[in-house]
């Protein structure tokens, strides 16, 4: 599992965008999403962390791996 802290993710349409995003590249991962704590937590079964990354980017957002 790998954890990102999402700047700018403030609700749930925001949260929506990003599962949809991340979903797209890998349609079997498991997505958690904590709003408050504006984390975004996924077990990719396809995806490369760099893939996750970019998507997150792309869905327009900035992002930063937890440790």
């Amino acid at each position: 599992m790998v954890t990102f802290e999402v700047k700018g993710m403030t609700c749930g349409h925001c949260a929506g965008l990003i599962t949809k995003a991340l979903k797209d590249l890998d349609s079997a991962a498991k997505v958690t999403i904590d709003i408050e704590q504006h984390l975004v937590s996924v077990v990719p079964i396809e995806a490369t962390v760099e893939e996750l990354q970019e998507a997150i980017v792309e869905a327009g957002y900035t992002q930063m791996p937890m440790v």
